[in-house]
């Protein structure tokens, strides 16, 4: 009817459409030369996949000059007025400075504004923005724009949505200057959604007496104070998101005063205290919020147990106490779940992950029907897993409890099941891998450390083929060999079989397994004895280790990160190509930072090359049979933190050299043929080794003075608590950095079947105050113990056994509150102050030295890896047992695109014997 009467107008009318025309082709020109300020670079939105949800792409490439404007993308007019009233460039990869005297400005009728995710370029807001008098929606979402939001903007008074809201992937945030943020608030009457998270502000106390007001964004705001504000009863609020803020404050007292609050969000606010008085201790108020929806405390640091007043909550369809994003700030709720069958009858998603609940999963789990995603992973729930009687279940995250007994039948005809991780339970019995056949929608199925046998009948396996499936981890599962039903998961891009009993090698069909869509692959801890090439062209991350492999060491293809084939029997020499920068083409050798070749039988000499730009941050050939001097050219890796040479049978003088890595923090040379003097003979005054925290030169032949330069060079064990810091143990378990080892922070320069070094212990040594262990042992040191070892409070464990060290023990050990063990036999020392004790067992040594004599400490035994021993610093790595809870976390965000490929770059750590890593 419209287009009949815009018809009929242009027939009797001419001039109106000429007049239509010319103002039309006005506002063309004008969007054209706008367009025209700004490059196209799809990483100008680079975000707006991973936060927006929809696909980014050049809207403004359909503008095309003599073409209709109103039909051009992102464009919407007012056909009766000939305007433009609407402009939508969200997600178009816009980059470049945004001019302050943009044509933008001269189309005044803009209703709607929206330019968020792209980037530009940290241009200041444009005050001019408050020409568009009509404008109601404007949104700066991820935008690049940077400093202090213009006054001008409160003269906007039509908006109803406003969006200046900062992403965490922001490099720069608004800021408010306070009068102008009053102003805004005050003249902004017409609002009803207004984000204002992750700005750096400070909030007006008028912001909840907006009347319109529906939805509030304040969350990620550092700096907000709330403590004055309550809520008024009168509010309109629906929506309300007060998440990650650092103040502490009471003003969650009065949230119970919202009554139309539908969505409330307090997550990772640790400091919190009225919020767990609100959780905790306020359950009857609680029930006030009638209508709400959706609630999140997670990592809120939450320390109480799970109200009876959930079950008032009829209307709730989502609720998170769990760990939601870093490990901080985490809940440690207790207790039971309420269990009445009629809580939460409405609830969508339930997220308790990461607590210390216990007792049996409450019964309307199972019967909640409209329960689609069940987070319960990492807490003390016991007894059997029940009936679902639910079909809408989509996610189900039990991993890491003490659940036990069979898998229910029902969760094989859960139609709409997409993730299941069930690892890390006490579940059994035998399952038929085609008993999933009936879950088409399958992604990701977790099994792993489980008391649980697959098995797979092979002809029915073919007839069963999940095809979703991306992600299988079956470690600890009792298999024997390579599943036939891998056979048809072509799409598979996780597969992690370790810990269980596969013999032989890996057959041939494996190959075509995932072969242009895996990235992860774990066989460690099998008895694989042969592995002939990876054809795997995405592979990030493969584990051989722990297992008979045997022959030559094969190179994966180059997009690997993580490689990891130590406890093998891989022989011949370690090709120099592997370090060699021409070789990228085969291993990216820049993009590498872990590099662990330990505990086989490679022969020949460390590769004499190594690439400048060099990123290697950990290099492990530790326990090997490699010759000959070390090359220079590792100075390349400037970021090296790890350099473990030790146990091989490399012939050289100590390299000085390495001082100049700035990074290095563990230096470990020892079991070699290495000899001379460590006084160096550098000039150099910059800090060297200022990094050390373990440095292990023991059972070689160097000879002369303990090093008393380096000694007085190891800044980061020297007064840290001055500055404030302090420092345990080395390394972390993060899987975006590879780092997956810890280090006891010591010094070891011991000898063996020989003296070594000579003279006396350095009174320097008094400094290293956050020093763990210390052995000189088998040395010909002589004179007394320096009192200084006095100073070494954090010290657990020193051996200073055979010397000739005279004296008296300082009385001063016995004061040092760690020390549990203590050597110092087979020297001259006297005096009332040795006791000797019945003889322990021998912790300190493993090649037979005398028994320790102490003080009245108890000897406690310290567990390293698989073994304990002191003397030696055998076992440096300190392992977690079973599985770490960085890859549990890999395993519950697989749904989580952009995270999983991120976590796929790492693997779980696996300790020298490789007992502690299998459950």
């Amino acid at each position: 009817m419209a287009s009949y009467l815009f018809l009929c107008l242009f027939l009797f009318f001419p001039h109106l459409y000429a007049s239509f025309s010319s103002s039309g082709s006005h506002f063309c020109s004008k969007l054209i030369q706008f367009k025209n300020s700004f490059s196209i670079t799809e990483g100008a939105s680079l975000y707006c996949d991973k936060i927006a949800g929809p696909k980014s792409y050049p809207k403004t490439n359909s503008w095309k000059e003599g073409t209709d404007c109103c039909s051009w993308d992102g464009v919407t007019c007012d056909h009766l007025n000939a305007h433009a009233i609407a402009l939508d460039l969200s997600c178009s990869w816009l980059y470049g400075n945004f001019p302050s005297n943009t044509t933008l400005f001269l189309l005044p009728h803009l209703q709607k504004l929206n330019l968020a995710f792209n980037n530009f370029n940290l241009s200041k807001i444009p005050s001019e923005l408050d020409r568009f008098t009509s404008l109601f929606y404007l949104n700066l979402y991820h935008t690049g724009f940077a400093g202090e939001v213009p006054s001008q903007f409160s003269h906007l008074s039509k908006l109803v949505s406003l969006d200046l809201s900062s992403s965490i992937y922001d490099y720069e945030q608004f800021t408010f200057d306070k009068h102008a943020l009053e102003g805004l608030v005050q003249n902004l009457t017409e609002v009803r959604h207004l984000f204002l998270d992750g700005i750096n502000m400070k909030i007006p106390k008028n912001i909840f007496d907006l009347p319109n007001l529906n939805l509030l964004n304040l969350g990620g705001n550092q700096n907000l104070n709330l403590d004055p504000l309550k809520f008024n009863r009168s509010s309109n609020l629906e929506h309300l998101d007060l998440s990650w803020m650092s103040s502490s404050t009471e003003f969650i007292d009065s949230v119970d005063n919202l009554q139309a609050l539908e969505y409330l969000d307090l997550s990772g606010n640790s400091s919190f205290q009225g919020l767990r008085k609100f959780f905790g201790g306020l359950p009857d108020s609680m029930g006030n919020l009638v209508s709400l929806k959706f609630l999140d405390l997670s990592n809120s640091n939450l320390s109480a147990t799970v109200p009876r007043s959930l079950e008032n909550f009829l209307q709730l369809t989502h609720l998170n106490l769990s760990l939601k994003y870093l490990e901080i700030s985490k809940n440690t709720l207790e207790g039971s779940i309420p269990d009445d069958v009629t809580a939460c009858p409405n609830l969508i998603s339930l997220g308790l992950s990461d607590n210390l609940l216990n007792g049996m999963l409450p019964s309307w789990l199972y019967t909640a029907p409209s329960l689609k995603t069940i987070y319960v992973s990492q807490n003390q729930f016991s007894g059997h897993i029940k009936e679902f009687q639910s079909k809408s279940l989509e996610y189900l995250y039990l991993s890491n409890n003490k659940l036990q007994g069979p898998l229910p039948s029902s969760i094989f005809q859960l139609l709409n099941l997409t993730f299941i991780v069930l690892s890390s339970n006490n579940l059994s019995g035998v399952i038929e891998f085609s008993m999933f056949s009936n879950l088409p929608n399958l992604r990701l199925l977790d099994l792993s450390y489980n008391n649980l046998s697959l098995t797979s009948n092979s002809t029915s396996s073919v007839n069963h083929i999940l095809y979703n499936l991306t992600d299988l981890l079956l470690s600890s599962c009792n298999l024997s060999e390579f599943p036939q039903f891998l056979k048809g998961l072509k799409s598979l891009e996780s597969l992690d079989l370790s810990c269980n009993k596969i013999e032989g090698k890996i057959p041939q069909w494996m190959q075509k397994v995932g072969n242009d869509s895996l990235s992860f692959l774990n066989v460690s801890h099998n008895s694989l004895t042969e592995v002939e090439h990876f054809p795997w062209k995405n592979i990030e991350v493969l584990d051989l280790s722990s297992s008979l492999i045997r022959g030559n060491l094969p190179i994966p293809a180059s997009t690997i990160h993580v490689f990891l084939i130590s406890n093998n029997s891989f022989s011949g020499e370690v090709s120099s190509l592997i370090c060699n920068a021409t070789y990228l083409r085969i291993l990216d050798f820049n993009s590498l930072e872990f590099l662990n070749l330990k505990k086989n039988k490679f022969y020949g000499t460390i590769p004499p090359t190594f690439a400048k730009g060099c990123r290697l941050s950990n290099f492990n050939l530790n326990g090997n049979l490699l010759e000959g001097p070390l090359a220079p050219s590792i100075l390349n890796c400037r970021g090296l933190e790890v350099l473990d040479l030790g146990n091989n049978k490399i012939n050289d003088t100590f390299p000085h050299w390495l001082e100049s890595l700035p990074f290095l923090q563990v230096l470990v040379l020892k079991s070699n043929h290495m000899h001379g003097s460590l006084r160096g003979n550098s000039s150099k005054s910059s800090p060297f080794f200022s990094k050390i925290q373990n440095f292990d030169l023991s059972s070689n032949y160097f000879s002369g003075p303990l090093p008393v330069r380096y000694i007085n060079s190891f800044k980061a064990i020297i007064n840290l608590e001055k500055i404030g810091s302090t420092v345990s143990y080395m390394g972390v378990n993060d899987p975006q950095d590879c780092r997956f080892y810890t280090y006891s922070i010591g010094i070891v320069m011991k000898g063996q079947d020989r003296e070594l070094f000579e003279g006396g212990i350095p009174k320097v040594i008094g400094k290293l105050n956050l020093l763990k262990g210390l052995n000189l042992s088998h040395n010909n040191l002589n004179g007394d113990i320096p009192t200084s070892i006095g100073n070494l409070t954090s010290l657990e464990w020193l051996d200073l056994s055979s010397n000739r060290l005279s004296g008296t023990i300082p009385n001063r050990l016995a004061d040092l509150p760690f020390l549990s063990s203590l050597n110092v036999s087979d020297n001259q020392l006297h005096g009332s102050n040795i006791i000797e004790p019945p003889a322990p067992p021998n912790v300190l040594e493993k090649d037979g030295s005398k028994s320790n004599i102490a003080f009245d400490w108890k000897v406690v035994l310290i567990g390293y890896g698989c073994g304990v021993v002191f003397g030696m610093l055998v076992g440096y790595v300190v392992f977690q047992t079973g599985k770490p809870k960085w890859l549990v976390n890999l395993v519950e965000n697989q749904h989580e695109k952009s995270r999983r490929r991120n976590q796929r770059k790492t693997i779980a750590a696996v300790d020298e014997e490789g007992s502690n890593y299998c459950k």
